[in-house]
């Protein structure tokens, strides 16, 4: 690790553990994507975090209808009420994604669209996929947006793998010893932009109303009140 580098991340405190929420959503047939969320999320428990993986396949949601804020409490779809209470729980999120024409999977923009409050003050990091040499990037691209917009900004760094089907054994064990060292610097710096929010979080109130542009979109005036339509 690069020494000055290595001199920011041990300025915030590491003292407790982070909740961090890998999510993956693929419904394809002979997944590969699965390895290398299985690759982060066994890098971060070495680490020392609480990790949680949210799959898009153990956790079967409906098409985009009502959102997770839409229902009373307690009256969502059980799969649902279970990322919700993850998402809720996490301190950050590490997002991977495959690429589709251009894009991103659609069982993950589903899976992610349904919540909302539960991302905001949080960051995020990307890693891409595909089995290719480009390792997704150009889904990375559009998800950085997308992230933004829900509220959990996605840090500098990404995580781009290519040729997944052969990177990783099932369990998520790297077959090369590339991404064991790239990793590094990339959790470092979610790590570190994961404490400082919740610091932050934790030291100051903050404002749980939705985005200013989102509220626009919505007819909503800053105090909260819809806008009569003309």
């Amino acid at each position: 690790m690069d020494p000055k580098y290595c001199a920011i991340i041990m300025t915030m405190p590491n003292s407790t553990s982070l909740n961090i929420a890998v999510i993956y959503g693929s419904a394809r047939q002979g997944r590969q994507g699965i390895k290398a969320a299985r690759f982060i999320v066994r890098k971060l428990e070495q680490r020392g975090q609480l990790v949680t993986l949210v799959d898009s396949q153990e956790h079967l949601l409906p098409l985009l209808d009502l959102m997770y804020k839409e229902y009373k409490a307690g009256k969502a779809p059980a799969a649902m009420e279970a990322i919700g209470d993850i998402l809720k729980a996490a301190d950050g999120f590490v997002i991977v994604s495959a690429e589709y024409n251009h894009s991103i999977p659609a069982a993950l923009k589903n899976l992610l669209d349904h919540f909302q409050s539960e991302y905001l003050y949080k960051p995020s990091a990307i890693v891409t996929y595909s089995a290719g040499p480009f390792g997704g990037v150009r889904a990375l691209i559009n998800l950085r947006a997308i992230l933004a917009e829900l509220g959990t900004p996605s840090i500098p760094s990404a995580f781009p793998i290519s040729h997944v089907h052969n990177s990783f054994d099932d369990d998520g064990n790297a077959l090369d010893g590339i991404y064991d060292e790239r990793v590094i610097k990339f959790l470092d710096e979610f790590e570190w932009y994961t404490h400082a929010l919740k610091l932050a979080r934790e030291q100051k109130q903050f404002d749980h109303s939705l985005p200013t542009q989102q509220q626009l979109c919505r007819g909503i005036n800053a105090s909260g009140m819809r806008i009569p339509r003309p």
